[in-house]
């Protein structure tokens, strides 16, 4: 099946080789590591002349999730087309109850999806998980550490871009794949990347893949364009934060101490108001809501 030009798709021809392992991977291997029987890409001879330089056959690669797509949506007669990535991330949206608006920007359709996925899981989280979520997320009021609390921190979050949002990304979509695929992430060669997946292994960690363990998906095209759309959504977020420089900034702080790391991936703020810690993306213009009294105010990190 052919790609069919997709502008939500088009900035992957501009990630590395290294960056589509993870995404090709989801594509062409089953839970097993097998590979699956409804993939066409490794049978393609652009992918056995170049493979691994993924970036040669990128379009490609999406075809193939254009394919999986078109076989998850009941039509007449799609003339062996297959499907926009907008209509596909708009159908796993409506499969998982999903809260979004048809006119709502494909980044924004992708945030609604993870905070759906993480509001699921928090409300199976232990104590513990919540405290490390919170931890995470900057959110220190006890009362805030409800699931709604939670999933309330995450929109702000996601609705403030940054770091921040890529990173609870990483994990939910880590947590996911160990689930659905059998095998989380992997960065081999990216340090900054590898070191944050490693601090979001902990129990929250547990917690969403355990959730995810248990969740039922009855269709086989759906368990590719689930993992792949939370892929494809993070590899969006990866692109917006290189395209910030926020990577080289983490790889500075690695080569200080873990308060360094910490200031340059959670930095810390105080309400105007009340004082509450909160921690913020790196970078950008936004407002920020203090979850403790609700006092708005406008942050500028630019």
């Amino acid at each position: 099946m052919a790609y069919r030009s997709d502008k939500d798709l088009a900035f992957l021809g501009e990630m590395k080789s290294a960056d589509l392992n993870n995404l090709v991977d989801v594509i062409i291997k089953d839970k097993d590591g097998s590979t699956r029987f409804t993939e066409e890409l490794t049978n393609k001879d652009i992918y056995k002349k170049y493979y691994p330089d993924h970036s040669k056959y990128w379009k490609d690669i999406a075809a193939e999730i254009q394919c999986f797509g078109a076989n998850t949506i009941i039509t007449v007669f799609r003339r062996g087309e297959g499907v926009l990535y907008r209509e596909i991330l708009i159908d796993v949206c409506k499969k998982l109850k999903v809260n979004y608006k048809e006119d709502q920007s494909i980044a924004s359709l992708e945030d609604q999806l993870l905070i759906k996925l993480l509001g699921d899981a928090t409300a199976n989280m232990t104590e513990a998980a919540r405290a490390e979520f919170s931890k995470i997320t900057g959110i220190n009021a006890a009362k805030m550490m409800t699931p709604e609390g939670l999933t309330a921190a995450a929109q702000v979050i996601f609705a403030a871009g940054g770091f921040k949002s890529y990173q609870i990304t990483l994990m939910v979509v880590n947590a996911i794949s160990k689930a659905l695929l059998g095998r989380g992430l992997a960065f081999a060669g990216n340090a900054a990347l590898a070191r944050t997946l490693g601090v979001l292994s902990g129990p929250i960690g547990w917690t969403l893949t355990g959730v995810w363990t248990a969740f039922d998906i009855a269709s086989p095209a759906f368990r590719v364009t689930l993992p792949a759309v939370l892929h494809v959504a993070l590899l969006r977020k990866q692109y917006q934060a290189e395209k910030d420089k926020l990577f080289s900034d983490i790889e500075t702080a690695m080569n200080a101490d873990d308060e360094a790391m910490d200031a340059v991936i959670n930095p810390i703020i105080e309400c105007e108001n009340c004082a509450q810690k909160l921690r913020i993306p790196t970078q950008g213009s936004f407002q920020v809501t203090c979850p403790s009294c609700r006092h708005q105010w406008f942050v500028n990190l630019s």
